[in-house]
């Protein structure tokens, strides 16, 4: 692992920009994972344009998926991307023993790029968690700051890992509020650490105007590449004017990460990426009602991709 020396090394800004989309696992009426499906899944997010790919994260159902899941999978995302961009594979554990075991058979897959996702009990506990993760030498590492409920990770903690870890290039934010911690962030390593927002997608418009680098949502790929590019090209009215019709979808769909799981699978199965929208249990159950809402939302969703591909073949 290098270690950062200020006074004679640059660190460079990680060229993630855009959207990066978390895969959803795709399943097999027999509950195993359906690999042409997923395979399907990544051609299209290519055709979309995103920036990269994050798999297995949460969106992924990831703590129900086995270690030979994982790899699988991501050795599957791996030689479909063919280094077109990058692939973050999410390493996510609690144990970490086990976690320094996913990662090493991650790095003999060749994925440069790896998600941490520690579990937090305190600093002191969290460092020297990283620090052992990162002593596995992974090109980058992206750190998720993850908190459902509050602030997540100090400034200063962020600060000391970025300063003092090469690899350490990326910084995912989930937290409440997400808005402020972007921008704190940003001037606190002077934009060198590069941010991606996640769960507060709902947010997107204030994320960008805070200048985060990466959104990292699931599906809708065609519909958040567009407002990304809108927006970087200056056209932050038609982005918002986008990002506005999706915004009751955002509300049904981002009230639980189980029912965003579920809607999601449901769409890529109208979509015809998925030939089923199976999840895997333990999960919270989709009703009938929320079922229905889904097909109203989904319905939107499909009107706005197609209007949105019409658009880019006719600019082709």
């Amino acid at each position: 692992m290098q270690a950062y020396d200020k006074s004679s090394v640059e660190k460079e800004l990680y060229p993630l920009k855009g959207i990066v989309t978390v895969l959803n696992t795709p399943f097999t009426k027999e509950d195993s994972i359906d690999f042409d499906a997923l395979k399907v899944n990544v051609l299209e997010a290519l055709e979309a344009g995103v920036a990269g790919v994050l798999v297995p994260a949460m969106a992924a159902e990831v703590y129900k998926l086995s270690h030979i899941e994982r790899q699988n999978m991501l050795s599957m995302v791996l030689e479909t991307v063919e280094g077109k961009i990058p692939v973050i594979g999410g390493a996510g554990e609690q144990d970490l023993s086990k976690s320094k075991a996913l990662i090493k058979s991650y790095l003999k897959l060749g994925c440069k790029n790896i998600l941490f996702q520690i579990p937090f009990v305190n600093e002191n506990q969290f460092r020297n968690h990283f620090m052992e993760l990162a002593e596995l030498d992974p090109e980058m590492i992206m750190l998720q700051d993850w908190d459902a409920t509050g602030y997540g990770l100090s400034d200063e903690l962020i600060c000391e890992l970025f300063e003092n870890v090469l690899a350490f290039r990326c910084l995912k934010i989930e937290t409440i509020p997400a808005g402020p911690k972007y921008s704190r962030i940003l001037q606190l390593t002077n934009g060198r650490l590069n941010i991606s927002g996640g769960w507060a997608v709902s947010q997107m418009m204030e994320g960008l105007q805070r200048g985060i680098h990466a959104f990292m949502p699931t599906g809708m790929n065609y519909i958040y590449t567009t407002i990304y590019r809108l927006y970087e090209e200056g056209k932050s009215e038609d982005a918002e004017a986008l990002f506005e019709k999706v915004i009751p979808v955002l509300a049904f769909s981002n009230q639980h990460l189980d029912i965003s799981i579920h809607f999601f699978k449901r769409l890529l199965y109208r979509q015809g990426i998925y030939p089923t929208p199976n999840v895997r249990n333990p999960i919270l159950p989709f009703d009938v009602l929320h079922q229905k809402l889904a097909d109203k939302y989904i319905d939107r969703i499909l009107r706005i991709e197609n209007e949105l591909k019409t658009q880019r073949s006719k600019k082709t």
